[in-house]
């Protein structure tokens, strides 16, 4: 497991089943890059500490299968009183008796047609499946981590232009006030500047309540206010061809991957439903004192048994539970066709997301440069008369309305990048690099797949970690 440490002072307690920081002079709380806020997704979100519990749980499945091969033993304690009385119609006999029993037994499955083996190797199918799926979880609290980022950084940007697009038309206000009053221009210039300030002022406002929201959201996602954002972030490196990409999620995918293992799970669940149908053998064995509490004397009684059964008819059941298996086989094999399209399909879209964005960027770019000169060049001509304030008014907002897009555009561009590399089953921490303390699913399941019982020294080892896991 790959192990770094993030901002901060930590001090780490090493369980037999993982890792627990605690932090003894975390940073103030601040995002100030991307790569934080997926750092602080990973580190509070509470889906990913809902899935994992759900994984643990699953892992759990394979030592309930494990134990099914072992004997099971039995202790009993009882304290017996009875009382009889009999009318024979010569005589009446009465008997009473008291006594303590204890006793152990033992149940052993020998021989099941490996049935169990069966269903144990399927169990440890889901587990491979729900850890993928798990993984899957990781990429969308990442993903919405960058959302939320970049949302902010793009509300910003847009409280800011409005706010510049504000003090310009303020500007375009006074200048048409001191032309009117040297009879330059008509009350209307003057009007229209007025209403194109209010209108700025409106689209300000709502803008800072867009912003509001954004940060409210990033809240929610990465676990704590956004603070003074970095800038816009680096692009992660992308595949050249779209052909490569479609080769790297084939490979990568969490949600492929998972439902190859669920098919893998289902066809050994199927094998084990057919094999129980046969013959089974166990092996039994009790003991047993009973001592009677007049003190009469007490009494041992022993017995070992071999037992081969063999299930004939049962109205119908065994053969309905043997199809319904095969049926789920073929349900999830349908299932992994759907995931495979929906996977390909992903991918081609993101694909195409991104270089459009792209593309759109460029476009954007272009644009702000020419309705800049535009503006420059009208704002200029009006000042010697030969443009109206009309004019300078529709060239403001053209440049703001470019200025706006290209900070959409930008914004696009980032999420369908992240967006391509999540289709390729790439959006995780470890494959980014994120300085967090990698959750790693084998340790707990090394702990469990034995089955330990209570009184092992690793059942032990188990309890202070259940114990840290419930601190965290």
């Amino acid at each position: 497991m790959r192990k770094t440490v993030s901002k901060g002072f930590l001090k780490t307690f090493v369980f037999a089943g993982g890792l627990v920081a605690v932090a003894l002079a975390p940073k103030v709380a601040q995002a100030d890059n991307i790569s934080d806020a997926m750092i602080g997704a990973y580190k509070t979100s509470g889906l990913l500490e809902q899935n994992r519990a759900l994984l643990r749980a699953t892992d759990e499945n394979v030592a309930i299968a494990v134990a099914k091969l072992r004997p099971v033993i039995n202790w009993t304690l009882s304290a017996q009183q009875s009382y009889s009385r009999v009318n024979t119609g010569s005589a009446i006999s009465k008997s009473n008796s008291e006594g303590l029993s204890t006793g152990i037994n033992l149940q052993w499955l020998l021989f099941d047609g490996g049935a169990s083996q069966l269903s144990q190797l399927a169990a440890q199918e889901t587990v491979l499946a729900t850890r993928q799926s798990l993984l899957n979880v990781e990429q969308q609290v990442l993903f919405n981590a960058v959302q939320a980022y970049v949302n902010v950084l793009l509300q910003q940007d847009t409280v800011s232009l409005r706010g510049n697009n504000l003090r310009l038309l303020q500007e375009e206000l006074k200048a048409a006030q001191d032309r009117f009053e040297v009879g330059e221009v008509t009350r209307t210039d003057v009007a229209l500047a007025q209403s194109r300030v209010a209108g700025a002022q409106a689209s300000l406002t709502e803008s800072r309540g867009d912003l509001l929201t954004a940060q409210a959201v990033y809240i929610e996602v990465v676990g704590h206010s956004p603070g003074s954002l970095a800038g816009q972030p680096s692009l992660p490196q992308r595949v050249t061809s779209l052909q490569a990409a479609h080769s790297v999620a084939a490979r990568n995918h969490p949600s492929l991957l998972a439902q190859q293992h669920s098919v893998k799970a289902a066809e050994l669940t199927a094998k084990s439903v057919s094999k129980s149908l046969g013959p089974s053998v166990s092996f039994g064995a009790t003991a047993s004192y009973t001592d009677s509490w007049n003190g009469s004397g007490g009494s041992n009684s022993s017995n070992t048994s071999l037992t081969l059964s063999q299930p004939i008819y049962a109205g119908g059941a065994l053969a309905a539970g043997s199809r319904a298996s095969v049926a789920r086989l073929d349900a999830e094999k349908g299932a992994l066709i759907s995931v495979q399209r929906s996977v390909a399909q992903t991918v081609s879209q993101a694909y195409v997301i991104l270089e459009t964005s792209r593309a759109s960027l460029v476009s954007s770019n272009e644009r702000v440069r020419a309705a800049q000169v535009a503006f420059d060049g009208i704002r200029e001509e009006a000042t010697l008369g030969a443009r109206t304030t009309l004019d300078v008014l529709q060239s403001e907002q053209e440049l703001l309305d470019a200025q706006t897009s290209r900070v959409q555009a930008r914004a696009n561009q980032v999420i369908a990048a992240f967006g391509l590399l999540s289709s390729q089953g790439l959006l995780t921490a470890e494959h980014l690099g994120l300085s967090v303390e990698i959750y790693d699913p084998t340790l707990y399941y090394n702990l469990v797949k034995d089955a330990p019982a209570h009184v092992s020294q690793r059942s032990k080892d188990l309890d202070r970690v259940m114990k840290a896991l419930g601190k965290n």
